[in-house]
This record gives C-alpha cells, sequence and structure tokens, in this order.
C-alpha cells in the first residue's frame, strides 16, 4: 500500500476515506499578512476553519486536499492546528499559485531552479517544518498560458517527474487554458494519470471537458457554490452527461471553498449572496444537494459516489 503525506505525518492510503479534493481552510495574500498582520484578525480565520472543516467531517469527509500555495498564503502551521483541533486530515501542496506574475527571485532563474524548490518542500519539509507537500500546484486564468505561467507549469511537471507527487492544475475554460496546460505537461513527460485539470466544472461545454478526459487526466468539477461562474443547475447537468458517458474514474466534485479569503472585505459575501453570484457555498454544499440531484437524476450511485469521492482522489494522490 501507499502512503500519501499530510500535514500530521504520512497515512496509508487505506486511511484518506471520503476526500474532498479542492478545499482551503484559508486564502490569502501572504505579502500584505506579513506587513499588516493586524488587519487580519487570527482567532476568526482559525474559528472559521474549524467550522467549515468540522462541518465536512459531519458528512463522513475524513480528508481535506487543501491547493493553497504561494500567493494563496500557504500556511502548513495553520493547516496543522485545524488537522490536530478536527480530526480530519489535510493533505498540502507545493508550487505558486500565479495568473502571470513571478517575483524576480524566480523570474531571473530558471526553471529546474524553481522545480528544485518544490522537490524539497516534497522531500524534506514546507516552511522549515519537517511537513511535506504531497501534490504540486500550478494556474492559468484569464491571461491565458503566459510565459510565466508556463515557466511554473514546466517547473511543476519536473518536481512531479523527480519525486512522483501528483499536479493539480487551476484552469479557466472560458479562455480555453486546459488543452495548453496538458500540452505542457505532456511535452515534459509526465503521466497523464498524474494531472487534474482543476474548475472544469465552470463550464458546460461537454465536449471540451471530454477532449481533457480523453488525454487521460482528472478533471475537477469542483467550484460548486460559486454561481458567477456558472450556476448550479448546469453543473449538475454538466456533471450527470460525464456520469452518464461513463467518465466516473475521472472527476473529481468539490466546492473550492474558503473558509476565509481576503480578496474582498467581509461584507462582499452578503453582496454577493444576494446578486447571486454565489450561492450556499460551504464545504457541505456537494453532499446537502449536488449528490442527492445527481442520484435524483440517475447519474449517481453508491459505486459512483464511492469512485468520485473516495478511489479517485486516492489514485490521484497516490499515481
Amino acid at each position: 500500500m501507499s502512503e500519501v503525506q499530510t500535514v500530521q505525518g504520512a497515512v496509508d492510503e487505506s486511511e484518506l476515506g471520503l476526500t474532498l479534493v479542492h478545499e482551503h481552510v484559508r486564502f490569502r495574500d501572504e505579502a500584505v499578512a506579513a506587513e499588516w498582520p493586524d488587519r487580519y484578525d487570527e482567532q476568526l480565520e482559525f474559528d472559521a476553519a474549524l467550522l467549515a472543516v468540522s462541518g465536512a467531517k459531519d458528512c463522513g469527509v475524513r480528508t481535506i486536499v487543501d491547493p493553497t500555495a504561494m500567493f494563496g498564503g500557504r500556511d502548513v502551521g495553520f493547516m496543522k492546528r485545524v488537522a490536530d483541533q478536527t480530526g480530519v486530515q489535510i493533505v498540502a501542496c507545493t508550487g505558486i499559485y500565479s495568473y502571470d506574475y513571478l517575483p524576480h527571485y524566480f523570474e531571473n532563474r530558471d526553471v529546474d531552479v524553481m522545480a528544485d524548490h518544490f522537490v524539497e518542500d516534497i522531500e524534506i519539509g514546507v516552511q522549515g517544518t519537517d511537513i511535506r507537500a504531497a501534490f504540486l500546484k500550478c494556474a492559468a486564468d484569464a491571461a491565458g498560458v503566459s510565459e510565466h505561467v508556463e515557466k511554473i507549469h514546466r517547473a511543476v511537471a519536473r518536481a512531479s517527474i523527480q519525486t512522483g507527487a501528483p499536479i493539480m492544475a487551476h484552469s479557466m475554460p472560458a479562455v480555453g487554458t486546459g488543452p495548453r496546460q496538458v500540452e505542457i505537461f505532456a511535452e515534459e513527460g509526465v503521466d497523464m494519470a498524474k494531472v487534474q485539470i482543476a474548475h472544469c466544472g465552470d463550464s458546460e461545454d461537454v465536449e471540451y471537458i471530454q477532449g481533457l478526459i480523453d488525454k487521460g487526466v482528472y478533471v475537477g468539477l469542483d467550484r460548486y457554490g460559486l454561481e458567477m461562474y456558472l450556476p448550479i443547475d448546469k453543473r449538475n447537468a454538466t456533471a450527470a452527461e460525464l456520469l452518464r458517458r461513463g467518465h466516473a474514474e475521472q472527476l473529481m466534485i468539490s466546492q473550492d471553498f474558503c473558509a476565509t479569503i481576503d480578496w474582498f472585505p467581509p461584507e462582499a459575501a452578503e453582496v454577493f449572496e444576494s446578486q447571486g453570484a454565489i450561492r450556499n457555498w460551504s464545504m457541505t454544499l456537494v453532499f446537502d444537494e449536488v449528490v442527492p440531484t445527481l442520484r435524483e437524476l440517475g447519474a449517481m450511485d453508491d459505486e459512483s459516489f464511492n469512485t468520485v469521492f473516495v478511489e479517485n482522489p486516492k489514485r490521484w494522490l497516490t499515481a
């Protein structure tokens, strides 16, 4: 049996259980937090994380995969405190979450130097601790696969090949980043069974998603509750069609929920809710509404539920 690194140490793959594969216990700009720490309420953030993760635990979740990388305020100490308090295993990543910007530090060093940083997080430990990253994260968004984004993707790919760690790539279907992201990984020699293209569920273009599945990658239907990108009924219709096509073994369903996020002032959440930009966004929405709907549509049964929420995350993390 294979082991998976969590913030509390390595666990056997059999211990992962029901897994949410794309959630954030906290998301914030580490530079702002470092320069103006008094603008953040650490206890409030911790309490929000406990509430969200405990809610998931009540739904049977044993493991949360948290793809918070550089520029998302990655803090493995914070993650471990949440895991210790809730008893839910949290899996941390390495990588860089950027749509284009790179610090001069990385801009003026080659791709292999960047990859070495990621390898250190995987093989030695993150942020001066012995907590090891279990997977790699990169991103492409509205700017497309720019020069800097491609550099990060290639560094992630090379670190994956060196360590065996899987990859999660934030994508933007609206500008069609997925195929190019997959192409870069293939050029670098990455095994597609290690690759997960996140946020494919932001599109109702089933053929676009089918094209990625045909490449052998996992696709993330992982932004349930973020109506601003696609309403839940359209997300469910897409998921149901992919399940009917027999693709349960390549689907990841999650919410990309952030227990706290500093992108907007706190009061913005109520405005977003009132305007329909978000709806019931939480770490339990997929269990409260999505899975029951997919069952009613005849697209999901107990076997496919287990495939999506237990077997797929385990196979991806141990590929």
